[in-house]
């Protein structure tokens, strides 16, 4: 594979007043590759370790200075409200509850009017457990003026991922959903900062609509994308979860024994 220099290690200025402060936080689906512990909570709620994976996002986002997120979910809505009244916290929660599938790119066309006065928002995907530096993309994204940028991270799967080509300045050439020949190991993160010129790409046609199928190969050559350097994986399975969840730990761990060695 060939290395690409990621936007993410070079020295950025942020165009003025344009740091997000709205995210989705996108939780819909009906999580099958979880089975059975998707039939009883949603997949936002999946533990990692004791900890509830949507409480990692929400402070995540907090952390990074989101004051309001948009969570869609289509199971078991109720467990997450109950999280939610629960939890006290910084950020400001819309909970959208969706009885027929929307698709990704569909709810975030369908709540548009959730960051209407926002220049850049967030999209995030909530099946992925990470610790991503938010404000790093955000800085990235502000160094050109493209609808979108996408996190990105070097899969070993590459034939079950979103793939990307990218140039030297991060300008992505090109983008296959689960390619049978794979020309890259950079994949789609699920971690976006996203301008309103976005809503222009979204199709309106079709009661599902997917970022990977019917957005992202639209917004070839007008993309552009950073490489996440911190921990990322996806836990749409059980051992994939079981096995984040170990690493989780050790990754806190190993953080935390840093920090007292300092």
């Amino acid at each position: 594979m060939t290395e690409t220099k990621s936007l993410l290690t070079t020295p950025l200025k942020p165009e003025s007043g344009a740091r997000p402060r709205s995210a989705f936080l996108l939780a819909g689906g009906l999580a099958e590759r979880l089975r059975p512990l998707s039939d009883r909570i949603p997949k936002c709620l999946a533990p990692i370790g004791d900890v509830p994976l949507l409480e990692i996002w929400l402070d995540l986002c907090a952390q990074h200075g989101v004051e309001r997120a948009l969570i869609n979910v289509s199971r078991h809505a109720e467990q997450v409200e109950a999280f939610l009244e629960r939890r006290k916290h910084p950020v400001n929660v819309r909970l959208v509850r969706e009885n027929e599938p929307q698709g990704n790119a569909g709810t975030v066309r369908k709540n548009r009017d959730f960051v209407a006065e926002d220049q850049n928002f967030y999209i995030l995907y909530t099946d992925n457990l990470t610790d991503a530096s938010l404000t790093r993309l955000a800085e990235c994204h502000g160094r050109h003026g493209a609808p979108l940028t996408m996190g990105l991270f070097h899969t070993p799967a590459p034939k079950a991922s979103g793939i990307v080509q990218m140039c030297e300045d991060g300008l992505i050439t090109a983008f296959e959903e689960k390619p049978e020949s794979p020309r890259s190991d950079l994949a789609n993160a699920g971690i976006y900062v996203a301008r309103q010129a976005l809503f222009d790409v979204i199709p309106d046609a079709g009661p599902i609509v997917d970022f990977g199928r019917d957005v992202f190969p639209a917004l070839v050559g007008r993309m552009y994308g950073g490489v996440i350097e911190e921990y990322l994986m996806d836990i749409g399975n059980p051992a994939a979860l079981t096995l984040a969840a170990a690493q989780w730990a050790d990754r806190k761990a190993t953080l935390m024994q840093g920090e007292a060695d300092l």
